[in-house]
């Protein structure tokens, strides 16, 4: 029988907190196969919420109080609650609900019902099939609502979760949220759910939606802060950030930028000089064939450019981006940036060929030049991204790359 805990974050709501304190008391008792405890988290309400609380933990033993003395704010509040919820009421699993009638009490026995099938997290959706967001919200609402969680979504690179905002879950204590880092939350209000949820998502967790009715709020004001939007994109941004395979792209993005720029500047300082120029003059033969773009001095221009922006991008990444397998060594050094080279040859026929054929195509002039570069960039970013981590600093592993036994 597993210990089920429902934590419930205050801060002024003496009036709904005796309606939800004998709401749960009808429910508790139907519920057969789990041991049911309520825990309220208040933050020293001035409305006076924790001494109702009190009231009635004299007559249900299942009631509880964790009592802050400063407001925390509700990622704050439910953070207290589950260390005591784990410490104190020794909880093998807690629930996170809502004190105001938005969550639906006859919903938690589908949240218990997979418990038997051990998952760690059992979020309740309200955007999968059976669940539902009130019809009488305003479009504002409603559009926050959808678009905060496709933001979600799209943020944390997680399609299959359809519900990162709700603030209606189950989760499991053992090897999960007695192992989580709550004290390393990125922000104490509304957004710690999407953190908890995406990095639980993220780090391989059992997890499963359940369809909710979720209700409108029929008395009291709404806690949600109006710049909740922009903490969530805050909380995406660190998270993204702090993960090692997003962030070492973020800079292998940065350091391909300022390899774009050393490229874009370099490709007008070689246009129309006398070495590609001379360069393009070897194959005029190839005019009128599908290869006349290598008569055209911005291609050799391009080639050019590209080289040097190699150069610049051998020497950040080896000590940026890919700093934990930095090539060292005066000797092993050259011998990687030649391979370097080797690898990024196909970047350098992309930039040539792309470039060549418009300026071939259009005209050979600055705009035109540079919105090659452009085109091109996507498909060097993608081509180089592979071959530096399979051929250079080798963190890919592959097939090949295994050692034999």
């Amino acid at each position: 029988m597993a210990k089920v805990v429902i934590v419930i974050p205050t801060y002024n709501e003496a009036e709904q907190t005796p309606r939800m304190i004998e709401a749960l008391a009808k429910e508790f008792p139907k519920i057969k196969n789990h041991d049911m405890h309520l825990l309220y988290a208040d933050d020293t309400s001035p409305d006076g919420t924790y001494k109702v609380v009190r009231k009635y933990m004299k007559k249900y033993d299942w009631l509880h109080l964790s009592l802050n003395k400063e407001k925390s704010g509700i990622g704050g509040g439910y953070v207290k609650a589950f260390k005591y919820a784990m410490k104190e009421l020794n909880a093998d699993y807690v629930m996170e609900f809502d004190s105001d009638f938005q969550h639906r009490i006859e919903d938690i026995p589908n949240f218990l019902a997979k418990i038997d099938e051990d998952y760690d997290l059992i979020i309740g959706s309200r955007y999968v099939e059976g669940g539902s967001i009130p019809e009488e919200w305003g479009i504002k609402r409603k559009f926050f609502s959808v678009v905060g969680n496709l933001i979600c979504r799209v943020g944390f690179l997680m399609p299959k979760i359809h519900d990162f905002t709700t603030g209606f879950k189950l989760t499991k204590v053992k090897g999960n949220l007695d192992e989580y880092n709550l004290d390393g939350l990125y922000t104490n209000d509304f957004a710690y759910k999407i953190q908890m949820t995406a990095e639980m998502v993220g780090s391989g967790k059992k997890v499963v939606e359940v369809p909710i009715v979720f209700m409108s709020r029929k008395t009291g004001e709404s806690k949600l802060i109006k710049n909740e939007l922009f903490d969530f994109l805050r909380v995406i941004f660190l998270y993204q950030w702090n993960n090692p395979k997003i962030r070492k792209f973020l800079k292998f993005g940065t350091v391909g930028f300022i390899g774009y720029l050393v490229n874009a500047i370099s490709l007008e300082l070689f246009s129309g000089t006398s070495i590609t120029t001379s360069m393009a003059a070897n194959f005029t033969f190839l005019k009128n064939t599908y290869l006349a773009f290598f008569g055209e001095s911005a291609a050799w221009a391009a080639a050019l450019a590209a080289e040097l922006a190699i150069i610049n991008n051998f020497v950040l990444n080896n000590i940026w981006t890919f700093k934990e397998a930095k090539i060292t060594g005066f000797g092993k050094t050259i011998r990687k940036f030649i391979e370097f080279n080797l690898t990024s040859l196909g970047a350098i026929v992309i930039k040539f060929v792309v470039i060549g054929i418009m300026v071939m195509m259009l005209t050979d002039t600055t705009l035109v030049r540079q919105v090659g570069i452009l085109i091109a960039m996507p498909l060097v970013l993608a081509f180089n991204y592979t071959m530096y981590n399979v051929f250079i600093w080798k963190t890919w592993k592959t097939p090949w790359s295994k050692k034999k036994k």
